[in-house]
């Protein structure tokens, strides 16, 4: 039996059944990845925006084996260095007040909800309006947060407490607001939803609204933060800043973390034995995630995610135009969708057989997350790997194969 297929049958019979896994990756360098037969691919999925500086920067992976040699885990029953130096950065370029670590992207957002009603409980308030469309995470919490059926269907009853405007309608918004709400919450960029950006009315709408009424502004930055849409957070292209936000994916450097940032005014929320975790803040997470921040900071990725993002559109508009089955181009920095008249998922699957890694987000958007350093000649095949494919797909001789 060949090792690929070895590999497959193993986690087919001996893991859950709650992915459709299409190749066997063993190993990643900046752009690209390499599979068991030693195919190589770009990789425009980044992880699902984890390798925000690409696939085993040097900095990072010896960050990792020298924490892993030192102290990888000892609890949060005592101080550790990382952890303390981890938290201090976040606050200083983040909302200013004190963070929490957590091991996941979706646990950092079932703390900061867990954070809004413990503000509200003593009014009685804890009603938390999101959007349709949003993507939060898959507890059973964030399933209950989440505006998207598809996520939620089987898992009934789902938990109480949270409603669901329209993205980027400020009257739907409004119109959800009473006696018993707590917060909105929300993206500035929809991932899962459809690469959807919000308009600058709408964010800054939320914020005055939350001034007006008292309540929290609260924005999941996990897909679209740490310089994914170039700049530091996704609501800082809106002039706004919000009560806490989360972070996950890349914020790790590659290894699991969640954190949970929140203004002055809201750390003081939690207090001893109010919330906790095992593993989060775990010295070896905080030692990649320290590395990844300084590469963040040297090679100015936030910078290199608007300039590379501005020509990956210039490159995609051409399919817009020579194509009928490519209606837009959505996103901002390296956070782009195509939006495609037909199935998202049949283009994926075609890029990947010709060596190009993409995501679907939503049935018709081709979601496209480079890593934030890539280079000149890698932007420019993966655009060269798109039109192959689009030709190959639509192209005047496609119907003819």
């Amino acid at each position: 039996m060949k090792k690929n297929e070895d590999t497959a049958l193993l986690c087919n019979e001996y893991t859950m059944d709650t992915f459709a896994r299409q190749a066997t990756i063993v190993r990643g360098r900046g752009s690209r990845v390499w599979d068991q037969k030693n195919n190589q691919y770009l990789d425009f999925t980044s992880g699902i925006s984890v390798h925000n500086a690409g696939h085993c920067h040097p900095k990072i992976v010896d960050a990792i084996k020298s924490q892993a040699e030192t102290l990888a885990h000892c609890s949060n029953l005592f101080y550790t260095p990382k952890n303390g130096l981890l938290a201090q950065r976040l606050s200083s370029m983040g909302l200013g007040g004190k963070v929490f670590f957590s091991n996941s992207g979706a646990e950092a957002n079932e703390t900061m909800v867990k954070m809004a009603r413990l503000y509200g409980n003593k009014d009685g308030r804890y009603e938390i309006i999101c959007m349709k469309g949003s993507f939060h995470g898959r507890t059973l919490g964030m399933i209950s947060a989440t505006g998207q059926s598809k996520v939620q269907t089987g898992f009934d009853p789902l938990l109480p407490g949270f409603r669901f405007a329209d993205f980027n309608d400020l009257e739907s918004v409004k119109a959800l607001v009473n006696d018993h709400t707590v917060a909105i919450m929300l993206e500035a960029v929809q991932g899962e939803g459809g690469i959807n950006p919000a308009t600058p009315e709408f964010m800054q709408g939320v914020r005055n609204l939350c001034n007006e009424k008292g309540l929290l502004m609260l924005c999941d930055e996990i897909q679209c933060g740490l310089g994914r849409t170039g700049k530091m957070f996704g609501f800082d292209h809106y002039g706004v800043k919000p009560d806490a936000c989360t972070l996950g994916k890349s914020i790790g450097g590659g290894l699991p973390m969640g954190v949970l940032l929140a203004t002055p005014e809201c750390s003081g929320i939690f207090t001893p034995g109010s919330h906790g975790t095992t593993m989060g803040g775990n010295p070896l997470a905080c030692a990649s995630a320290l590395a990844f921040l300084d590469v963040y900071a040297e090679e100015r990725l936030a910078d290199h995610s608007e300039k590379y993002g501005e020509l990956f559109k210039q490159g995609l508009q051409k399919f817009v135009e020579d194509y009928d089955e490519v209606l837009e181009i959505r996103g901002i920095g390296l956070m782009l969708g195509l939006v495609m008249k037909g199935s998202a998922q049949d283009v994926v699957d075609e890029l990947r057989a010709g060596g190009l890694l993409a995501l679907t987000a939503g049935e018709h958007v081709v979601r496209l997350l480079p890593p934030l350093n890539i280079t000149d000649s890698d932007l420019e095949e993966g655009i060269e790997m798109i039109g192959d494919t689009f030709d190959i797909m639509f192209g005047e001789d496609a119907d003819e194969e």
